[in-house]
């Protein structure tokens, strides 16, 4: 169940999205009783989710579980853009728990290509690709950034979702290996990207801003989830510099907070 909230007065959008997004999870996965009780406070053990479609997600927190909402149920990073296709190569930087990568792994003879440096959130990627059986996900640790090299990876929120290369570095981070977006298309062995999903906490300017033209000019679709208040740039640079580069681009508020949202882009070249 979605609901466009987005042309409302923010306390209305926010209060909106929440009540129906509550529809959603309770009507869209099971089991019902330990999801309640999450949310509520009362579990705060590992367990196995099931949604209608049949995909089956190990979660750790009612973040997890709001995060495969977003994702498969509300299909958020096709809302606006465009439909997944059967056949496509699919990139998802930020890969998580593996919300993203397994919706679209379903997809007839899709190849799919996940990168999450993260550990623990690299781990329980693994462990769901098993709970969900596919032969055409390839996941990597690297972060993807501006150039080759090493990249600070902040993980002082405490939350899996929330970890970023785009912060100030602190004595708590991790140093994960970096590349830049042309090694992502060069590792397809089309070299070209149909969908390029992007959550990535801010990295997503360095990743953009720094692509060479021949590797732009190499992806069809971008989808991302867009954050404003990491770095010193908002999404406005995102959307002039994609604009500039051939992309038809489009964005929308995150219903329940102003700092992010969702930019789409489709390359004017190649699906003209």
């Amino acid at each position: 169940m979605t609901i466009s909230t987005t042309k409302l007065p923010l306390f209305l959008s926010r209060w909106l999205y929440y009540v129906s997004s509550i529809v959603t999870i309770l009507f869209g996965m099971s089991p019902r009783g330990k999801i309640i009780a999450t949310f509520l406070g009362f579990n705060h053990e590992p367990f196995v989710i099931q949604l209608n479609n049949g995909l089956r997600f190990k979660i750790r927190t009612a973040m997890d579980i709001w995060v495969i909402k977003e994702t498969c149920l509300d299909r958020d990073y096709e809302h606006y853009g465009v439909d997944l296709q059967a056949g496509w190569s699919i990139v998802d930087i930020g890969g998580g728990l593996g919300d993203f990568t397994l919706y679209a792994s379903q997809l007839p003879n899709s190849i799919v290509h996940a990168y999450e440096p993260f550990p623990e959130s690299r781990e329980l990627l693994h462990e769901n690709l098993q709970q969900n059986p596919s032969n055409n996900v390839t996941i990597f640790a690297d972060a993807v950034g501006a150039k080759t090299g090493e990249l600070h990876l902040t993980v002082a929120t405490g939350v899996a979702v929330r970890h970023s290369t785009a912060q100030d570095s602190t004595d708590a981070d991790l140093t994960v290996n970096s590349i830049p977006l042309s090694d992502v298309v060069a590792r397809l062995d089309s070299e070209h990207i149909d969908f390029l999903k992007m959550d990535c906490e801010g990295a997503e300017y360095d990743i953009l801003l720094n692509a060479e033209d021949a590797t732009l000019n190499a992806i069809s679709h971008i989808c991302m989830e867009y954050h404003d208040s990491l770095t010193p740039h908002t999404h406005h640079v995102l959307v002039e510099f994609l604009s500039e580069k051939g992309f038809d681009v489009t964005t929308h508020r995150n219903p329940a907070h102003t700092d992010i949202g969702f930019l789409y882009a489709k390359n004017k070249r190649i699906l003209a």
